[in-house]
């Protein structure tokens, strides 16, 4: 499965970590922007971000009929590196201009393997849902992404990494 928009998974002293890899035709000002600024970010990302955008600041992420929970951020250093704790997953964006635009890795780190292949759907859906912020286009609906890519992700990771399924529904 060849697929360069399909994330990898990587497994170091017990701890997972998922890396996606993505280029965009913008500047990375313009990428920054959709990864931190509020109105953006909550078009693209699965949560509500509350709390500021600098190292050290507590954050908590507001999931509509879920309770929240908190992280911080770790890293901040516009326009470069945005890393956060989510929870208890370490999330990294780092961007690096490229001739006539910007790449994007971004990474996950946790600790559950058995959640990968889940996660992996929800992130891939996440970016692709980023690449429509950054053109101006409307997505797909949520979750449908998610449905078409999660079955390759079962299969390209492999059983171990598909123990855990998808989230429950908001009630």
């Amino acid at each position: 499965m060849a697929d360069p928009e399909l994330g990898t998974l990587t497994v170091v002293d017990d701890r997972c970590v998922l890396t996606f890899v993505r280029t965009f035709g913008h500047p990375s000002e313009k990428v920054w922007r959709a990864l931190t600024e509020p109105e953006q970010l909550r078009e693209w990302f699965p949560d509500e971000v509350v709390g500021e955008f600098r190292a050290g600041a507590p954050l908590t992420f507001v999931v509509p009929g879920h309770d929240a929970f908190h992280g911080e951020v770790i890293e901040f250093d516009p326009p470069s590196v945005l890393a956060l704790r989510w929870g208890t997953d370490i999330l990294r964006f780092e961007l690096t201009a490229t001739d006539g635009g910007t790449r994007l890795t971004m990474t996950d780190t946790f600790e559950q393997l058995g959640k990968a292949a889940r996660d992996a759907a929800g992130w891939h859906e996440c970016l692709d849902r980023l690449t429509h912020v950054l053109a101006g286009t409307a997505p797909e609906d949520p979750g449908t992404r998610w449905q078409a890519v999660h079955p390759r992700y079962v299969e390209y990771l492999g059983p171990e990494a598909s123990t855990i399924g998808p989230p429950e529904p908001a009630p």
